[in-house]
């Protein structure tokens, strides 16, 4: 199962650009405010889950952000980026790992997770992610997936749509809830897809 995952998603970045893909943003705006309202410092380590081939990690080296990584189950994924960035990239951390399978050696003040929380639907992927978060994250947690009123489905693959309330259930135990919302996202192809973006703080 693992590997047939993995399989997918590296089919899914060898095959097709940021514009044939539903989750591509020009500018990742509501992940910037949302990790601009922590006060962060630019030392602060940052760690963007099933980053794939998302530009956050772009607009936070123009910041001045020093201790980014980037997580993604992809290879080609994080190539691409790599690629994109030239230099730049070798001032970031690069894991190629699925969630579930990642051993953090390290704390991070903030760790943003959008669109690969819900790509977990079982309790067991779920508790485990849990687990990972709560021996990583020292600060905040930023998690965006879709909403009640968002898509089934992203990439072939079933999701698991949250509530304000279902997605602080999942967290409540190790974070307290600083806001949720939610939001469209126009895809490149001009249809819509509602996200919930929650904040937390580390209790």
């Amino acid at each position: 199962m693992e590997n047939s995952i993995k399989k997918h998603w590296e089919t899914v970045y060898e095959t097709k650009n940021p514009n044939q893909v539903s989750w591509t943003q020009k500018i990742p705006k509501t992940s910037l405010n949302l990790i601009h309202s922590f006060n962060t410092n630019k030392n602060a380590k940052i760690i963007d889950i099933g980053g794939g081939d998302s530009k956050l990690v772009d607009f936070l080296l123009d910041e001045g952000f020093q201790n980014i990584t980037v997580l993604d189950i992809s290879q080609k994924a994080i190539e691409k980026v790599q690629l994109r960035l030239g230099e730049k990239a070798k001032k970031v951390n690069w894991i190629v790992s699925n969630i579930t399978d990642f051993k953090p050696t390290t704390q991070y003040d903030i760790w943003h997770d959008r669109a690969a929380f819900h790509f977990l639907t079982s309790q067991e992927q779920i508790d485990k992610y849990l687990e990972i978060v709560k021996n990583a994250v020292s600060g905040h947690l930023i998690i965006g997936t879709f909403s009640e009123n968002g898509p089934l489905k992203c990439s072939g693959l079933e999701i698991k749509q949250y509530s304000k309330e279902t997605i602080t259930e999942q967290f409540q135990n190790e974070f307290q809830a600083i806001e949720c919302f939610t939001e469209d996202h126009l895809t490149p192809f001009d249809t819509i897809q509602n996200f919930i973006y929650c904040s937390f703080k580390k209790v």
